[in-house]
């Protein structure tokens, strides 16, 4: 390949390019034709990644970053579209991070979602002996989210809507663009949650602006308003706002809640958590609660949860039981089994393969959710799950000495993936069968890797999309225990296999 810098392209060229692969990420890719500057004068194809663009395509692009092997761009004209293009719903879809990919067809969505979990089992993790099931796709293209967290702000990303130009200061409410934590997107409706999320927003926007009510600001560290936070059961009656703020206002929150309770009685409870950390995050320090009972509930399955403010739960409630079906299809559990649960959270997988296991035990870091599963134990009579408190960045083995060894380990972490200690953990427990929940298949194909190294076959994988119009995928794996390969435990010991991380 030629040196970029005796080409003829340059940073910030417009460029026209037909766009034929997808990459992650929603980076459409093409070659250009560019002429060596060798003594042959040949003209050699240049591969660029053009954000906001799709195979099909054929586009002008601005040239944002240039390498020796390849450049970035952006799309500053669609040319020819692609027939998988379609029309997005929403009118911020352009500004707003959340749905990157409301203009294409949802069925070319997920068939490349797909490919992108092929792609990176084959090519990155180098599995080629293993089974790739079909896509599970989402049930509910739009309102498909029980939680969604706003932000205020007295700064607006836009200055122009609806071709009119409007000041950049002043009181908003709505999400943040991507990479910028101060200016949020002032928005009036979303396609996520429920038409009834977009009705609250604007009722709360309207109440504390009509009030003068502060908005707080992480650089002078004073203000009232942080988040508003929705949340909404799908499948039972239940729906909680948590209103985030930097102070107490008691007298306030009382009018805030009679007012919106009589327009909206649908809201069964809430609550105001207080945060004093300069971190823009929407979990307080403590809460109080003025509407209800601080919780509410919903089902997975034939199961019930208790939801509260900071709890977590499975953010598409319908699709969540697709994905703990796979994982429960994937343990074929016979009844006699001994499950470990690791990254538990609420207890919702634990309890999920319960009625079908001996023993279940979930091992979580976070004392509140330990607690939350607790709660959901009792509200469901399940006696066959216990929940340990461990760290998982450190080594859990001191914690199971005293249970019974794992038959099968179910895995659900962070994006992040597994820390190297946990990895090690788990190959020491030796279980028959290993499931692993990845909301980052390439993260679990790293993980997968050293699981492979020490002793166990990939058997099957299967995707599942749980937020339509985004790049996430979540994935199923199953891995099984080679019963008569080589004994990998003194290597594992002696550190011969290697691990990533500390």
């Amino acid at each position: 390949m030629f040196d970029n810098e005796e080409s003829k392209l340059k940073k910030g060229d417009i460029i026209q390019i037909k766009v034929d692969k997808y990459a992650f990420e929603g980076k459409g890719i093409g070659k250009v034709d560019i002429e060596d500057s060798s003594e042959n004068s040949d003209l050699d194809s240049f591969i660029v990644f053009v954000n906001g663009a799709y195979p099909g395509d054929t586009v002008s692009a601005k040239i944002k970053k240039l390498k020796k092997t390849y450049a970035e761009a952006r799309v500053e004209e669609v040319i020819t579209p692609s027939r998988q293009r379609v029309q997005p719903r929403c009118k911020f879809f352009e500004t707003c991070g959340g749905c990157k990919q409301q203009d294409l067809n949802y069925a070319q969505q997920i068939a490349y979602k797909q490919e992108q979990v092929e792609d990176i089992f084959k090519h990155d993790g180098g599995f080629l002996d293993f089974e790739i099931e079909n896509i599970l796709p989402s049930e509910n293209v739009f309102y498909y989210r029980n939680k969604m967290e706003f932000s205020f702000s007295d700064l607006q990303w836009l200055t122009v809507v609806d071709d009119k130009t409007v000041s950049n200061k002043g009181f908003f409410v709505g999400l943040h663009v991507p990479k910028n934590f101060e200016k949020i997107l002032d928005i009036d409706e979303c396609f996520l949650q429920s038409k009834l999320s977009s009705h609250i927003l604007n009722f709360s926007r309207e109440f504390f602006i009509k009030r003068n009510v502060s908005i707080y600001s992480t650089k002078t560290h004073s203000g009232y308003l942080r988040n508003l936070v929705i949340r909404q059961a799908q499948k039972m009656n239940g729906l909680m706002l948590n209103l985030v703020t930097y102070e107490e206002n008691e007298l306030l929150m009382k009018e805030y809640v009679s007012a919106i309770t009589t327009k909206f009685p649908e809201i069964t409870t809430i609550v105001n958590n207080i945060s004093k950390k300069k971190a823009s995050i929407a979990v307080g320090d403590y809460e109080i609660i003025y509407h209800g009972s601080g919780f509410f509930h919903d089902k997975i399955g034939d199961y019930k949860f208790r939801i509260s403010a900071n709890s977590f739960f499975q953010t598409n409630t319908i699709q969540a039981e697709k994905l703990y079906n796979t994982a429960l299809e994937y343990v074929e559990l016979k009844g006699d089994e001994i499950i470990y649960d690791l990254y538990s959270g609420a207890g919702t997988i634990a309890i999920y393969v319960s009625q079908f296991a001996k023993e279940v035990y979930g091992f979580e870091s976070i004392e509140s959710s330990i607690y939350d599963a607790k709660e959901n134990l009792d509200i469901n009579k399940i006696e066959n799950v216990s929940f340990v408190q461990a760290d998982l960045y450190k080594s859990f083995l001191p914690f199971t000495n005293v249970l019974p060894k794992p038959d099968v380990v179910i895995l659900d972490p962070p994006r992040g993936g597994m820390h190297s200690k946990t990895v090690k953990d788990v190959l020491e427990l030796s279980p028959k069968k290993i499931v692993y929940v990845s909301c980052n298949p390439s993260t679990q194909v790293r993980d997968i890797k050293l699981m492979v190294e020490g002793g166990y076959k990939l058997v099957k994988i299967r995707p599942v999309d749980m937020f339509p119009h985004t790049y996430h995928i979540e994935n199923v794996a199953l891995l099984r225990k080679i019963e008569h390969g080589p004994d990998l435990a003194a290597d594992r010991l002696n550190g011969s296999i290697g691990f990533v991380g500390n």
